[in-house]
C-alpha cells in the first residue's frame, strides 16, 4: 500500500510534536542522508520480521503452503514479568506490554519459525530471525537491550511492564501470540521494539502505525486513531532524546509509516505500534545502535513517548 508522505493530521493537531521532528529534520538531514525518498519503499528486510518491503498490492488470506504446517507449534507464550517491585508514579495503574523484535534463538529453530500462522488478511511465517549489523550484531540482541532498559524507565514511572518474552523460551514467540499477549494484558500501549535491515544510505528511525484493516481475525478500527496518537509522541520525543533524524527512506520524513501486513498490528485489540530505531546495514547507524549509551537514549525516547501518551 501506498504510505503517507505528508505530515499526517496527528502531527498537524500536536504542533510541538510536529516541530520536534520537522526541526529535527532540518538540522540533521544534513549528518542522515540527503533528501526525500522519492515514494519508493525501501528494500527488502534480510530475514527481518517488521520488513521494510511493500506489501502486496491486494494480500488476499489464502491457505499455509503446503509441506509447511507440520512443525511442531510453538510453546504457549509466557510474558515475562520484572521481578523487580514497581514504584509508585504518574503511570501507576497503567500497563504497557514491550514487545522486542526476533528471539535471537530463532535462527537454531528455522523449521519452527517458517510454520504459516493467519494475520487476518493473509497467513504469514511464526516470526523470522531478524537482521544483523555487518559485523554481526543481531538484531535480537538489540530488541531486548533496549527493551531491558525501556521496562526499567517506565516501572520507575510506576507502571506495570509486561515483555512478550525475555529470553526464557527457545525461539518465538509467533506474530500472533505476540499480538495475543498485549491483548489479553489489556495494556494501555504495546510498542514493538525493531531495527531495520535495508540498504547503506538509508538512516534514521520510523515507527509504524496500523492501517484500516478489517478481515479475518484482524480489526483494526478501534485502535488506528490511538496508535497514530501513541506513534506520533513516539516519534516527536525519539528525536528529542536521540538526536537522530527521522528516516530517509520511508515515511517522507515524518518518521511515521503505515502498514497493513503486520500481524503483530493486525490482530491488536489494543493501541499498539512498531518502532524501527534505525538501520543495521548502514555503517553510520549502526554504530549508534551499537552503543550502549545510545541504546539507553534511545529507551529513554520511547518512555518518554509512552508516558506522555499515557498522561494524555
Amino acid at each position: 500500500m501506498p504510505y503517507d508522505e505528508s505530515v499526517p493530521p496527528t502531527l498537524r493537531r500536536r504542533p510541538l510534536l510536529a516541530a520536534a521532528v520537522l526541526a529535527a529534520v532540518c538540522l540533521t538531514a544534513a549528518g542522515c542522508g540527503a533528501g526525500d525518498d522519492g515514494g519508493a519503499r525501501a528494500e527488502p528486510r534480510q530475514g527481518g520480521g517488521a520488513t521494510s518491503a511493500a506489501p502486496p498490492a491486494s494480500p488476499s488470506r489464502s491457505a499455509p503452503a503446503p509441506g509447511r504446517t507440520s512443525a511442531s507449534p510453538t510453546p504457549p507464550a509466557k510474558p515475562s514479568k520484572s521481578p523487580g517491585r514497581q514504584a509508585s508514579g504518574p503511570l501507576s495503574g497503567r500497563t504497557v506490554v514491550i514487545d522486542p523484535g526476533h528471539n535471537p534463538n530463532n535462527r537454531l529453530h528455522t523449521r519452527e519459525i517458517s510454520r504459516q500462522v493467519d494475520i487476518g488478511t493473509t497467513y504469514k511465517e511464526c516470526d523470522t530471525t531478524g537482521t544483523s549489523t555487518n559485523s554481526g550484531y543481531p538484531e535480537g540482541e538489540f530488541t531486548l537491550d533496549v527493551s531491558h532498559r525501556l521496562r526499567t524507565l517506565l516501572e520507575a514511572q510506576g507502571a506495570h511492564v509486561v515483555l512478550t518474552y525475555d529470553n526464557d523460551r527457545p525461539y518465538g514467540p509467533c506474530v500472533d501470540e505476540r499480538a495475543r499477549i498485549g491483548n489479553e494484558a489489556k495494556a494501555d500501549a504495546v510498542v514493538s521494539v525493531h531495527a531495520d535491515g535495508s540498504a547503506a544510505g538509508n538512516r534514521g528511525f520510523h515507527v509504524i502505525l496500523p492501517g484500516p484493516v478489517r478481515d479475518g481475525k484482524a480489526d483494526t478500527t478501534k485502535i488506528v486513531e490511538p496508535s497514530r496518537d501513541l506513534g506520533t509522541r513516539i516519534a516527536g520525543l525519539f528525536v528529542r532524546d536521540t538526536g537522530s533524524a527521522p528516516s530517509n527512506y520511508i515515511g517522507g520524513n515524518t518518521g511515521l509509516d503505515i502498514r497493513k501486513d503486520l500481524g503483530g498490528l493486525n490482530l491488536s485489540t489494543v493501541p499498539k505500534v512498531f518502532i524501527e530505531c534505525g538501520n543495521m546495514r548502514d555503517p553510520k547507524d549502526a554504530a549508534l545502535l551499537t552503543n550502549a549509551n545510545w541504546r539507553q537514549k534511545a529507551a529513554q525516547g520511547i518512555a518518554d513517548g509512552i508516558s506522555s501518551y499515557l498522561k494524555g
